[in-house]
């Protein structure tokens, strides 16, 4: 009996994530025969050059572009193939509305949000690798994949850890939740060190391989800011049974303590590609090629509690995790802004915790519609652009 073809679409095709995913590919085509997956559609943001690599090697039904400004570009590039061709924002969203199976949802920042609803509305395998969509629409995302039947699956590393060992049919069992950290390159530098980081030096992980921004949060610890509110609506948990621990080891990738005092804890190589490859085989597993941990050649495991004086992102997180998901939406947008204005060199790496701070601090004088839950994407979107706005008009006035 042959196998069914396996139809993929990857949402960020070009990002470290998405090329770890087309790696997968490669793999299980080896394996299985290159018959066994069928890419529907690739999409990129600007980067036309790699697209249009990977879509030779690929073959997709269908490709998206960002950018409009190189649509030519990436014409001419794929003259002949046969594969469409599209640009611009809806694009994207056209890209994730194909009848693929599985949908690898790796375009980072609140972009990745319209497409992302397109594809959870469609009653797929979603995998999700994009931090901002359940950060800033959690309540709405997890609405819609229950409504549509979408197999949500989680691709950060820490949170397909949780998944991978959370027993989600006795919830009322688990008694703590906790992220590790790797603490990033600032780990040990002093407040008045981390004052004079540089961008080069914030985006200088000392264990994994990411885009400037994520290496960024991941050097304030925003990232696990963002984490914890993801945690909170893929597990339906309280926010009191959350914790971050720092494991500068990053090969324990998260834990579920249980009410017997039981501690289940997912371990891996930092390879993005463990995690990708747990959520392509679910609820089974495929052999993978690549590194395995050896606990006896890494000796020892350190485990410490995050400093939130140095990292006040982990205090900016649950304080709007408290006041509620437009919280948590304005929260992420803020950062987007003031990381891109560190890496501009337009401002202080600490300064990015205080624009943050500025437009939290603005939600409790708009109660009416800043406060709770979004009833709709419309909102989600108008919170986002008003929570930018409000931080850009802070850098201008109060930092520049």
């Amino acid at each position: 009996m042959s196998q069914k073809t396996k139809t993929v679409t990857v949402l960020g095709a070009t990002g470290s994530v998405g090329a770890a995913t087309l790696d997968i590919v490669r793999q299980q085509q080896v394996a299985l025969g290159k018959k066994s997956v069928s890419i529907k559609a690739l999409t990129a943001g600007s980067n036309w050059q790699e697209l249009a690599k990977i879509s030779i090697e690929f073959e997709p039904d269908f490709v998206a572009l960002s950018d409009v400004s190189n649509e030519k570009k990436l014409r001419a590039a794929l003259s002949g193939t046969g594969i469409q061709i599209a640009v611009g924002k809806k694009a994207i969203e056209e890209a994730a509305q194909l009848d693929a199976d599985w949908v690898m949802a790796a375009i980072t920042g609140s972009a990745g949000l319209p497409s992302i609803l397109t594809a959870a509305k469609r009653g797929c395998t979603l995998a999700l690798a994009n931090k901002e969509s359940l950060v800033c629409a959690g309540p709405l995302l997890m609405s819609l994949c229950a409504d549509n039947d979408t197999t949500l699956l989680p691709v950060d590393s820490e949170h397909n850890a949780i998944f991978q060992v959370f027993d989600a049919t006795r919830r009322n069992t688990v008694e703590k939740i906790t992220l590790t950290a790797s603490g990033g390159p600032f780990r040990n530098w002093s407040l008045e060190e981390i004052a004079l980081a540089t961008p080069a030096q914030a985006i200088a992980h000392p264990v994994w391989s990411m885009g400037a921004k994520i290496s960024v949060d991941s050097a304030s610890l925003m990232n696990k800011g963002l984490e914890l509110i993801e945690a909170r609506h893929l597990f339906d948990v309280s926010p009191d049974k959350l914790e971050i621990l720092v494991h500068p080891q990053s090969v324990v990738h998260g834990m579920v303590q249980y009410k017997d005092g039981s501690i289940l804890a997912q371990l891996g190589p930092p390879d993005m590609r463990v995690p990708i490859a747990s959520a392509w085989a679910w609820p089974d597993r495929i052999e993978m090629s690549g590194d395995r941990l050896s606990l006896a050649k890494l000796g020892r495991l350190d485990f410490e509690i995050p400093d939130e004086t140095r990292f006040p992102a982990l205090r900016l997180a649950r304080y709007a995790m408290e006041m509620g998901a437009n919280a948590c939406n304005a929260l992420s947008a803020a950062n987007e802004i003031a990381v891109a204005s560190f890496l501009q060199e337009e401002i202080k790496f600490v300064e990015i915790n205080e624009v943050v701070d500025f437009v939290l601090s603005c939600i409790n004088k708009n109660t009416d519609m800043w406060l709770g839950e979004p009833d709709c994407i419309e909102e989600v979107f108008e919170i986002d652009k008003i929570a930018r706005r409000t931080a850009q008009q802070f850098i201008i006035d109060e930092i520049r």
